[in-house]
């Protein structure tokens, strides 16, 4: 028995000392000084020692556990500082170490190309407009000459709020307000940007999304000033040598309407699959002013003329940076919008 309670002290001190955290001490506790651990089992077994040597054997089991108690104490202590230290110098700063640059916000595709399409009108005499993003049903239509059964007015395509409150399906409302405050004075020219809704959402529509809407009205202007109009911003905002084709087409509030095109940006014109190799991308849409829209603006259309224009600014945005799902402009992913810093 003595050389048993021996051996055991030589095992537990070598498991005592060998453990490398807290918890494996305790685990080792356990087993040496448990309920059911080595030394406890010993000490069962006295009872096959002759009687005059228990007393002996059993104060050198005590002795032996006073041993192991104090060697497990001694070892938590160090275990202790060990993981003092190792906490500290994790948790511990370089103060010598260069500091790390803060991240710093930068402007998002839309925001730009909005202040490009600004600059652009700003500096062939526009104002810069806007207008409610709650609508009512005349603004949004009626006074935009869009008859009463026009489809666009169903509520698969528009956003009501309430009977005749509608959520602006394009920033053409503007327009009439700026009329009405001014009118019958001359001339005007605006461009009203903002946000619009309409029941889309796919990789080329969104429900909520960026119109500009522009505007001219003075004597004399004509679809000649339209075109020049049109093909000077092309230029500004795709590059000199960009070509513009227009559609007839109909819009409502203009007479005529034509759809705008632009000379592919990837291929030039020459036709490639961006294009459907047509060699034309559309960008916009525009005409004249209606006559009646005029009228119910305050102005009279036997004396003077105007033309209208609308182009979505997300549209703009994936032509001009090659963006392919409209969905990546809205989706605050900071690995698309680092591209543009």
């Amino acid at each position: 028995m003595k050389q048993k309670l021996k051996d055991l002290e030589r095992d537990a001190i070598k498991k005592i000392t060998e453990t490398a955290n807290v918890d494996q001490l305790k685990e080792v506790k356990v087993r040496i000084l448990g309920k059911k651990g080595e030394l406890t089992s010993l000490l069962r077994s006295l009872g096959t020692v002759p009687p005059e040597e228990r007393p002996l054997i059993g104060k050198e089991a005590n002795d032996l556990r006073i041993i192991l108690e104090k060697a497990i104490t001694e070892r938590e202590q160090v275990l202790d500082e060990l993981q003092k230290e190792n906490r500290w110098n994790k948790e511990r700063i370089d103060v010598s170490l260069p500091g790390s640059p803060p991240m710093v916000g930068q402007k998002h595709p839309l925001t730009l190309v909005t202040e490009e399409i600004k600059e652009i009108f700003v500096g062939l005499g526009y104002r810069v407009v806007h207008g409610p993003e709650v609508e009512t049903d005349y603004y949004n239509y009626e006074a935009l000459n869009f008859p009463p059964d026009h489809p666009a007015r169903d509520m698969q395509d528009s956003f009501y709020v309430a009977p005749k409150i509608v959520l602006r399906t394009h920033t053409s409302p503007v327009q009439v307000r700026v009329m009405e405050k001014q009118a019958p004075e001359l001339p005007v020219r605006i461009i009203a940007p903002g946000k619009v809704f309409r029941r889309d959402d796919d990789a080329t529509h969104s429900p909520m999304f960026h119109q500009v809407e522009g505007l001219a009205v003075d004597k004399d202007i004509s679809f000649a000033d339209l075109k020049g109009t049109l093909l000077l911003f092309a230029r500004e905002m795709f590059g000199a040598d960009q070509k513009i084709r227009l559609r007839p087409s109909y819009f409502p509030f203009t007479e005529p309407s034509a759809e705008v095109d632009i000379s592919c940006i990837m291929c030039s014109g020459k036709g490639c699959r961006v294009c459907s190799y047509t060699g034309w991308l559309e960008i916009l849409g525009s005409g004249m002013v209606h006559p009646r829209v005029l009228e119910v603006s305050g102005y009279n259309p036997r004396e003077v003329t105007g033309f209208a224009f609308g182009m979505g600014i997300d549209r703009i945005a994936m032509l001009k940076y090659g963006i392919g799902d409209l969905r990546a402009l809205f989706s605050n992913d900071l690995r698309f919008l680092k591209q543009f810093a």
